[in-house]
């Protein structure tokens, strides 16, 4: 049976060209790059270059950009390691509804230590008001984080605008630009973005690889204390081999970004199209337009999303019920229910995300197997038998 691939929010394939950039690292070019011979120049050089790639990446300052295991250490870098830095200025922190379930944990962690945390409420699509965000700014408050882009439902934040809503009040605004990055241009210095999160596999690196980006003038108290490298704030030995997959990913993407978002909002705008033509009670999660192009997700009345997960799956096809962080428990999508849908019509939601590597093919697949599917699964579905009658 053939495999067909539409996951890629979860996670994504390693380029070959990555790998191949790769490989000298681990048997020829396998120097420390604190050590002070010339193996270990090697590594040094590898890390500065690809620091100062990544930097151009986001537009941002070489001497800005910090190597960590993932994004997920490099959210906490912004989020817990700001707030613990400036307490003293204030205890007050915003995020949106929408946030990543990981920055829910962290706030929640941080309330525990004695930190308020405000959560800004989005419209139907999962947009952020700026108004109830200005709202929400208290004289304690010293940071703002909301993401560019949900990884669920793929509706695109007004980073902008809250950049400069943060600007204008001093305080600093953190963005997680995982979901985004290489389906959209960053530009942190246009955006307004004081700190941030990437994830190397994301751009079609490697894995367990991250970068935590740090405007100048803030500051932030490290997470992980030892031999003080990156700078002392994120000591550990640098993986430069996975380093140097991420500057590799990066350059490609530089490239090859606008031509692949041209390609992904054409399956896009087709799959919703013809979902919402050919299946009748289904309807679209996130924002019509404001939404990533390699997005969509969409929601069907009277099944559950599991159901259909597992019908795809039957015939080789991966996709998703939402994400892949959370999709082990049974509860529905924190961010489907702040839109305002009820916890069944949550349920009943399917997350197809394409990339690097699908094809008209793949497109053609899905779109043939999800009419049959969802009619088979309703033909089964008391529910939605008692929703005609």
């Amino acid at each position: 049976m053939k495999q067909v691939y539409l996951d890629y929010q979860s996670a994504k394939p390693v380029d070959q060209r990555v790998i191949d950039g790769m490989m000298p690292f681990f048997r020829e070019k396998y120097g420390n790059p604190s050590a002070l011979h010339s193996i270990g120049d090697e590594g040094t050089e590898a890390l500065e270059e690809s620091r100062k790639v990544i930097a151009e990446f986001i537009n941002a300052d070489e001497d800005e950009i910090f190597f960590t295991s993932g994004a997920t250490e490099a959210i906490n870098m912004g989020i817990v390691g700001y707030a613990m830095r400036n307490k003293n200025k204030g205890n007050h922190i915003i995020i949106s509804e929408v946030e990543h379930i990981s920055i829910h944990n962290i706030a929640k962690h941080l309330e525990r230590l004695g930190f308020e945390v405000s959560r800004i409420p989005v419209d139907q699509y999962g947009r952020v008001s700026l108004r109830k965000l200005e709202q929400r700014i208290t004289d304690k408050t010293i940071l703002i984080s909301v993401g560019y882009a949900s990884n669920e439902i793929g509706t695109i934040q007004p980073i902008r605008e809250i950049g400069k809503l943060a600007e204008e009040r001093d305080i600093a605004f953190h963005s997680d630009a995982v979901a985004a990055e290489g389906l959209m241009p960053i530009d942190v210095k246009r955006d307004g973005v004081h700190l941030m999160a990437l994830s190397s596999n994301d751009i079609y690196g490697p894995k367990g690889v991250g970068v935590f980006y740090m405007r100048k003038k803030y500051r932030v108290n490290p997470l992980i204390i030892g031999g003080g490298q990156e700078r002392g704030l994120r000591s550990g030995s640098e993986d430069v081999p996975g380093i140097v997959g991420m500057k590799v990913a990066a350059e490609i993407m530089q490239q090859e970004m606008l031509g692949e978002i041209k390609r992904f909002t054409g399956y896009r705008n087709r799959m919703i199209k013809h979902i919402l033509e050919e299946v009748p009670d289904s309807y679209l999660n996130g924002h019509p337009t404001e939404r990533l192009p390699s997005n969509t997700h969409v929601r069907f009345d009277g099944i559950e999303g599991e159901s259909i997960l597992l019908s795809f799956k039957d015939k080789g096809i991966a996709i998703s019920t939402g994400s892949a962080c959370t999709s082990k428990t049974l509860e529905p999508s924190h961010t489907l229910i702040a839109t305002g849908l009820l916890h069944e019509e949550a349920h009943g939601s399917l997350q197809i995300t394409t990339g690097r590597f699908n094809t008209d093919e793949d497109i053609d697949t899905v779109l043939e197997a999800v009419p049959e599917i969802v009619t088979r699964l309703r033909n089964l579905s008391p529910i939605y038998k008692s929703k005609k009658v």
